[in-house]
């Protein structure tokens, strides 16, 4: 959890000129969380299979991130992350948060304070419950700008020969459409946006998988035809 009160110590430093800022804006990644079916993985976890993150860095937060899952039924995906945008020159106290466009059909959003006031994105990102809102919170609302994190979810059904493949885009370039996140630093003019996708595609049966079929409904043909052949006797 953020130092707040160092934060600040440092912010009021600033400003009377007692510090000399030498860092440049920056985006890193202060923590991150994937829940996958009611299944949580955490910073420092290691990740499950389903999730390939060899697209992403982990340092900025930037990049893509894959999620694949299979298996008939209802699937619940979601995904949290707190970054810090030039936190080393101004703190985390002047963040704004937007959202661009509507959310489709099965997808879940929320932008809030990470929790350590009064916003809970933490708490519905565990319960698979996020708001679909900016800084609201049953805690209280949040008022912006503050300390922002964002999260951005799925709920969907599988059959048996489908799989879905749920792609997570954080970038520093805005997208060209659909539906996104933004996470902006007031001051330095840094932005993350946050946009995901899901697709849902049958698995095609394969030639060996005719065969065996093919050879078991002729076993089938066979031992039917045997049995009438025994009634007759």
């Amino acid at each position: 959890m953020k130092n707040k009160q160092f934060a600040l110590l440092s912010s009021l430093l600033l400003s009377m000129g007692s510090v000399t800022p030498t860092q440049a804006a920056s985006i890193a990644l202060f923590d991150y969380g994937f829940n996958i079916d009611s299944n949580i993985t955490l910073l420092g976890d290691t990740l499950p299979a389903e999730i390939n993150a060899s697209g992403f860095d982990f340092t900025t937060g930037l990049g893509s991130i894959s999620i694949n899952l299979s298996g008939a039924g209802t699937h619940t995906v979601d995904a949290f992350f707190d970054h810090d945008i030039d936190t080393g020159n101004n703190t985390h106290f002047n963040e704004t948060a937007f959202s661009n466009g509507v959310a489709i059909a099965g997808q879940s959003w929320e932008m809030d304070e990470p929790g350590y006031v009064n916003g809970d994105i933490y708490d519905n990102f565990q319960d698979s419950l996020l708001d679909n809102g900016i800084g609201t919170s049953i805690y209280g609302n949040t008022s912006f700008p503050e300390d922002v994190s964002m999260a951005m979810g799925w709920d969907f059904l599988l059959a048996a020969n489908e799989t879905a493949l749920i792609n997570l885009l954080l970038s520093d370039t805005a997208p060209t459409g659909g539906f996104f996140l933004i996470h902006s630093d007031s001051e330095s003019d840094n932005s993350i946006y946050l946009s995901s996708s899901l697709s849902i595609t049958a698995v095609p049966v394969t030639d060996s998988l005719w065969l065996m079929i093919s050879g078991l409904l002729g076993l089938v043909t066979v031992k039917r035809k045997a049995l009438r052949g025994g009634h007759k006797l």
